[in-house]
């Protein structure tokens, strides 16, 4: 199983998971309880449900580079093409927009 802590605006907003069963993210629900928390996009709006999904979310796969810094990336890294999760916590940690992807750290 991988985990990563995901954030919006450097601020901690919940934990993306991949299992044998595929992807699942769920809010913090300090995060679900700010008045200014805002969800990750459109198509994942604030809930207190998680999201269970097959295959990688398009907001977060979207985040992935492609082409020859993809190839970069993996090779760098030793990192599988196909092993979306691995690339996105290697590659997403500063990335551009207000999304950012860091291992995660059990408490």
């Amino acid at each position: 199983m991988k985990q990563a802590d995901i954030y919006i605006q450097d601020i901690f907003c919940g934990i993306l998971t991949e299992d044998e069963e595929g992807y699942h993210f769920s809010y913090d629900r300090e995060y679900f309880d700010r008045p200014d928390a805002v969800p990750l996009s459109p198509t994942m709006p604030l809930t207190t449900a998680p999201y269970e999904k097959e295959m990688m979310f398009p907001v977060f796969d979207g985040l992935i580079p492609e082409g020859w810094l993809l190839d970069i990336a993996s090779s760098s890294w030793k990192i599988d093409p196909r092993d979306r999760m691995s690339l996105l916590i290697a590659c997403c940690k500063d990335c551009i927009g207000n999304i950012s992807v860091m291992p995660r750290h059990h408490e």
